[in-house]
């Protein structure tokens, strides 16, 4: 890996803020292990630069493309291609790919990334909760589609927004604002940007579901939310963001390099990250 060589091929994220992403520490040490002449580096975009820095890049054959993050997964829908039909089925993308002559394209893989943690667990007709109605919960309300669980309890300021959702999903279920008791579910996903770094706190009474619920808190900046400490609390199970992040991640590596991540540095990568 070389960032010196201007020729080198390389990929981002972007979004509004970025400094706290994760994403340049997973993709550079991936391409270091594999020995990969490329770098992976973060953007700060404005939803006002958007369509400016996607035209600039539609033009740089050394772009692979990019990770998509807050604010912009609903936005880019309308200004790269899209051959899956997210707009109709996820309603956001998260990765965008360039073609050799210079056609953008998007995908999502923030569903598989969410999923690849849980797939094991029984989740066939439990209830889940997920708090947010934006892209990483339009992602994990499809995967949860997916999964024919039981009844999708959506906590979001927006009720009527997060319905629509439900509806969209053929999820069954309610949305009810955030403070509301919340059923007893077997799943609680936090999938808004509540609890983030900069962001406003989350703050959720937790009291209302069972001792084998599963606490799953996709924000992975600071690690260590306030959601997980209440789930400790609780001497509930929990999840931090790292496991989507990486599997998302894997999922975007493959797209932009061609490669393959080498799963077998996990451990090493996962120490990276929490230091």
């Amino acid at each position: 890996m070389n960032e010196a060589n201007p020729l080198a091929p390389y990929a981002e994220v972007i979004g509004d803020p970025i400094a706290q992403s994760k994403s340049p520490i997973i993709h550079n040490f991936w391409l270091e292990k594999l020995g990969i002449e490329a770098t992976y580096r973060a953007c700060h975009v404005t939803p006002k630069a958007l369509p400016e820095y996607l035209t600039k890049r539609r033009n740089d054959k050394n772009w692979r493309g990019c990770n998509v993050t807050l604010p912009h997964k609903l936005a880019v829908m309308d200004l790269v291609e899209d051959p899956g039909g997210l707009k109709q089925s996820i309603g956001a993308m998260n990765t965008i790919s360039r073609t050799d002559d210079g056609n953008l394209f998007g995908t999502n893989t923030d569903a598989g990334g969410f999923l690849s943690p849980i797939s094991d667990l029984p989740l066939e007709k439990q209830e889940v909760v997920v708090i947010g109605a934006g892209g990483a919960a339009r992602a994990v309300l499809f995967a949860l589609s997916r999964l024919n669980v039981g009844s999708v309890t959506i906590v979001n300021r927006n009720v009527l927004k997060a319905s629509a959702l439900l509806a969209h999903f053929g999820l069954k279920g309610r949305a009810i604002e955030h403070g509301a008791p919340l059923p007893p579910a077997a799943l609680l996903v936090n999938a808004s940007a509540l609890g983030m770094a900069g962001q406003e706190p989350l703050t959720i009474d937790l009291d209302g579901l069972p001792d084998h619920a599963l606490i799953y808190d996709l924000v992975y900046s600071p690690l260590k939310t306030d959601l997980l400490r209440a789930a400790e609390n609780r001497n509930l199970d929990s999840m931090d963001g790292l496991a989507m992040l990486i599997g998302q991640a894997a999922l975007a590596f493959e797209i932009f390099f061609g490669a393959t991540p080498p799963i077998e540095h996990d451990d090493e990568l996962q120490a990276l990250l929490v230091t």
